[in-house]
């Protein structure tokens, strides 16, 4: 079983021995600025496991492994533009650095150079990793747009919202997945299995991500506690508490959200909502829910078990985090 920092090695030493043109530097430096803000990596990687569960050759999935890993830039690059975000991994974005034009046209080519990168896959697995990857990037921009088109309603359901993160979030991850085990030569049954498991484990990352913001460690967690609830976003605990709360609680929470207040009494007075709607026990239970249904699908997955302790593993560390 190849142990796990090779892969981390392995998308790290490609990703540096990347090189783009010189000029125009207004167009090539923004991208190498972005790649080089670092990140956990954690897309490509599973590229990499994923092929090692079907195949000793990981050579064959890192070009597609990096596609990956670019593609996802380019979408935090976009996204920040239209979020209009100041900072990226505590440096500043590409459009507050440069300039929005700019930033688009970088992040243009980056999408191409990730088209690029998929097109290197194994001419055995080529035209099923392209139908992948095309599906999924299509999938993360109706996530994006579905996400704005939430900020401008007030009529947001929870099923609505899962489906949401799933496109935004976790179809990449599955994508991820699915790729490199189509690189390893896996079955059809075995590549969709681990898509799967890829996106419900998405989802729940992303669930935990929610509770986290509510009720994380503030030393942990890394950015600020409370942060949803004062930027009045819709997050799975806001919208479940919309649904259940009665007249009383749900007036208050009403003008908690309509309000731009940037106070601790307002993260203390929704959060205690919360608290007292049972609310981090519901989103404990989807999550766990979304977890389960992620491990359902890789103990479905034809592949040897030793290899398979890996995701079980990742899978554990993913949900058991305080940041």
């Amino acid at each position: 079983m190849i142990a796990k920092q090779v892969f981390q090695e392995k998308i790290s030493s490609a990703l540096e021995n990347m090189s783009f043109p010189i000029e125009p530097e207004e167009l090539y430096e923004p991208i190498r600025y972005t790649l080089s803000m670092g990140g956990k990596r954690l897309r490509p990687q599973l590229t990499l496991m994923s092929c090692s569960l079907f195949s000793d050759d990981i050579q064959a999935a890192v070009n597609p492994a990096l596609g990956i890993e670019i593609f996802h830039n380019f979408t935090l690059l976009h996204d920040d533009i239209m979020d209009e975000a100041p900072l990226r991994r505590g440096k500043a974005t590409v459009h507050t650095k440069w300039n929005s034009n700019i930033a688009i046209l970088s992040g243009d080519v980056m999408f191409v150079e990730a088209c690029r990168l998929m097109s290197k896959a194994p001419d055995h697995a080529l035209r099923d990793v392209l139908d992948v990857f095309y599906k999924a990037a299509v999938e993360v921009c109706e996530g994006q747009q579905y996400d704005m088109n939430f900020e401008l309603r007030s009529d947001v359901t929870l099923s609505e919202y899962l489906e949401m993160i799933r496109l935004k979030t976790a179809v990449l991850l599955g994508a991820a997945l699915q790729i490199g085990a189509l690189c390893g030569g896996a079955s059809t049954d075995d590549a969709e299995h681990l898509y799967a498991f890829g996106c419900s484990l998405g989802v729940a990352f992303q669930l935990m991500d929610d509770i986290l913001d509510v009720y994380g460690d503030p030393s942990k967690f890394g950015k600020q506690v409370g942060g949803d609830i004062l930027a009045n976003k819709k997050t799975f605990l806001s919208l479940k508490a919309f649904e259940k709360a009665k007249v009383e609680k749900a007036t208050e929470l009403k003008s908690w959200y309509s309000t731009r207040e940037q106070t601790e009494k307002k993260v203390e007075r929704v959060t205690a909502l919360f608290d007292e709607l049972g609310i981090r026990k519901d989103a404990e239970e989807q999550r766990d829910a979304f977890y389960q249904k992620a491990i359902s699908e890789l103990n479905a997955l034809r592949a040897d078990d030793n290899k398979k302790e890996l995701f079980y593993d990742f899978a554990a560390k993913l949900m058991h985090r305080d940041r």
